[in-house]
């Protein structure tokens, strides 16, 4: 497993192994085991909103696959609905070839906002996760306060590649800290992930 973190004034590629932060609990081996609380369509349900409540667990989401996360601070902000997200979204096919089975957008956000702005995004690829209570986002140890917003606790912006449940490469934005006034967005972009995934097919 190993990292790279966004550091003032030093490369944004250094590389950084679980070895050298062996006693920070920031960087984990695998991801946590929570529940992700999601509506699915049903069209046995009537009425104007013909979706019920299905949840969904870390090990069906990971188990078996090789899987992109991004987590961002929160749906319809502007960073996250301009670039990040529709990058991911944009070359979703090219992260196929790579040998990715899935790309999961998590954000301290609940189900009905998060269908809501990916349909906004015309987002129909990658797959949003609603992470309601911020248990992932903590589990990741990627949560922070953003109360100087009036967002309460929300997931700092990273990403990371996980296979069948294993943490195998992080790339987290600089100086994550609580009641951050500004939003960093130079490493956890979607060119920065493909880069990485081409490397290690050389």
């Amino acid at each position: 497993m190993s990292f790279i973190r966004a550091v003032p004034r030093v490369s944004s590629s250094l590389l950084f192994t679980s070895r050298m932060f062996h006693a920070s609990p920031m960087f984990l081996k695998q991801v946590p085991d929570v529940t992700f609380r999601t509506r699915v369509r049903d069209e046995t349900v009537q009425g104007p909103n013909p979706f019920k409540w299905k949840d969904v667990t870390s090990n069906e989401v990971f188990k078996g696959k090789k899987i992109v996360v991004l987590g961002l601070p929160g749906a319809f902000t502007p960073t996250c609905s301009s670039t990040h997200l529709p990058a991911y979204e944009e070359h979703y096919e090219d992260f196929k070839k790579l040998g990715v089975d899935e790309i999961y957008c998590v954000s301290v956000n609940d189900a009905f906002v998060m269908f809501q702005w990916g349909k906004s995004l015309g987002v129909n690829k990658v797959k949003l996760l609603p992470d309601g209570n911020g248990e992932f986002s903590k589990g990741v140890n990627m949560l922070v306060k953003k109360s100087n917003l009036g967002f309460g606790e929300r997931s700092w912006r990273y990403s990371m590649l996980v296979e069948d449940g294993e943490i195998k490469k992080q790339f987290v934005e600089e100086n994550q800290r609580d009641d951050a006034d500004d939003d960093p967005f130079t490493v956890s972009d979607a060119k920065t992930m493909l880069n990485y995934l081409k490397e290690q097919k050389q």
